[in-house]
């Protein structure tokens, strides 16, 4: 079953809580199944039913046990036409962001400790003020 192909027509046609299909990289799945059981909420499934969803599923980092459950919700690939929108190029496990938050989080602690350097100087100078008069 895995082997049909879907045109984003066929894809869009299912786009309720009980037939709902998604578009993961090029890949259609089944996850009306799955829509009462995902952590995010129902909510979130229906915003992107019988549409790609490459970018909403990368963007929230998913874990490898939500991947092998997509992978089991499988049901055929996207075959793209004229006039389909074109797919957007993903960074493998979301490299990209995680690199992003490394850097600033350690930007942020930086000037966290710096910060209370300045404090502790400012404080033991005004203490040693307040001891000489």
């Amino acid at each position: 079953m895995a082997d049909k192909e879907y045109t984003y027509s066929d894809v869009s046609e299912h786009a309720t809580k009980k037939d709902l299909f998604v578009v993961i990289h090029d890949k259609v799945y089944n996850t009306s199944s799955f829509v009462d059981e995902h952590p995010g909420g129902e909510e979130v499934m229906l915003d992107v039913g019988g549409q790609d969803a490459t970018e909403a599923f990368e963007d929230v980092g998913h874990s490898d046990e939500a991947r092998e459950i997509l992978e089991g919700l499988l049901v055929g690939t996207l075959k793209r036409q004229d006039g389909d929108p074109k797919p957007k190029a993903y960074a493998p496990g979301g490299s990209t962001a995680s690199t992003s938050d490394g850097s600033s989080s350690i930007a942020l602690y930086a000037i966290i400790l710096v910060g209370g350097a300045l404090a502790f100087g400012a404080y033991k100078y005004l203490q040693s003020q307040q001891e000489s008069q």
